[in-house]
């Protein structure tokens, strides 16, 4: 379903948006914590520079939000209407949702905004297969 070369396929695998051949994490889970913002420094396929300027990701944390947003809402929809649950438990169901998927948030937030810099390049991608 997710096919290379699309937006989407970058933003949830975490692959370099311009060729989409190697993850832009040095760990690609997110759940290790230590390492959740180690980025490598460029794609070795393509040679993107992942930090186009000095604390260019802080623009993730504003689309953080949205994505936080959106599980919350998932959680609220899932525990209240879904599984009927009292208010308290879907209050917690929420606040237990964004603590769990953190990372994810996390991680998904720089995808996004990367990707809203960096358009995919099909030839950069070829360029390493014929090498």
């Amino acid at each position: 379903m997710l096919k290379k070369g699309t937006k989407m396929y970058s933003i949830l695998t975490g692959n370099c948006p311009r060729c989409q051949e190697e993850s832009m994490y040095e760990k690609s889970n997110p759940y290790v914590l230590s390492k959740i913002f180690s980025m490598k420094e460029r794609c070795s396929h393509c040679g993107l520079r992942y930090k186009i300027e000095p604390s260019f990701f802080y623009g993730a944390m504003y689309v953080s939000y949205g994505v936080g947003i959106a599980f919350a809402v998932a959680a609220f929809v899932i525990s209240f209407l879904f599984l009927d649950a009292s208010l308290p438990t879907t209050f917690i169901a929420i606040v237990g949702t964004l603590v769990v998927f953190m990372p994810v948030i996390i991680r998904l937030s720089r995808n996004i905004w990367i990707n809203l810099f960096v358009k995919y390049d099909a030839t950069s991608a070829k360029k390493h297969e014929t090498a």
